[in-house]
């Protein structure tokens, strides 16, 4: 019967390495528990060369400096970013992670509910759920730039 539970969950947020996040996370119920995933996951996220630091790539409304920028390879989007916010850092490598191996449409047709979904915005202050959003929204142009 968990295998069933598992198998409707594959399609609900638009990638595998997205739904597996989501699920890690929902299955935190404390905040502490949270903020330390995303801080592994900062922690594991290659710095982009500081020349690619650039204003065409850099996240608008964020608190922190934050950049990401999608190369589109044989069909599929694989991105790289930057921020020098560690949480910041974590939610970027969260979205990286999700949103990478994705064709254009793909990432444009994901949902925004999977922010939800995770419980990060009840662990989380405002301004930070916004940046999670605002980095979202800027892959999801990035991607749709690219149709």
């Amino acid at each position: 019967m968990d295998e069933t539970a598992g198998s409707s969950l594959i399609n609900d947020y638009g990638s595998n390495e997205l739904n597996k996040i989501v699920l890690k996370l929902k299955s935190c119920s404390e905040a502490r528990k949270k903020y330390e995933y995303l801080l592994y996951l900062a922690k594991r996220l290659p710095n982009l060369p500081m020349q690619s630091l650039t204003e065409e790539i850099q996240v608008k409304g964020c608190i922190s400096k934050v950049y990401v920028l999608g190369e589109l390879k044989d069909g599929k989007l694989f991105w790289q970013g930057y921020s020098d916010a560690l949480i910041t850092k974590g939610m970027l490598s969260l979205l990286i992670k999700g949103l990478s191996n994705l064709s254009p449409s793909e990432v444009v047709s994901i949902d925004p509910s999977f922010i939800s979904a995770t419980g990060l915005k009840n662990s989380l202050t405002p301004s930070r759920v916004n940046g999670f959003m605002n980095i979202f929204l800027n892959m999801k142009a990035q991607a749709n730039s690219l149709i």
